[in-house]
């Protein structure tokens, strides 16, 4: 049994890390969709879920280990 509780918070904490990583760009895409259904102009929100989505895969990219660990400056936004 615990086992399994060890593997669920292993999975929730992945789910949580990639949420924070990818957050905002699926955040401005949801809003670029729902202004198109709303019948209005949706690229400025796509604009912005490529721009976030972009530096989210420019941060993801980024070796880090212990050595050249910053807790301030590595907080997900």
């Amino acid at each position: 049994m615990s086992e399994y509780v060890i593997i669920v918070a292993l999975i929730a904490v992945a789910a949580i890390a990639v949420t924070g990583l990818f957050g905002g760009a699926a955040r401005n895409q949801f809003a670029g969709i729902a202004n198109e259904l709303a019948g209005e102009n949706g690229s400025t929100s796509i604009g912005q879920a490529k721009t976030a989505a972009t530096a989210a895969s420019t941060e993801s990219a980024k070796n880090r280990n212990l050595s050249n660990y910053n807790a301030q400056k590595d907080v997900l936004k």
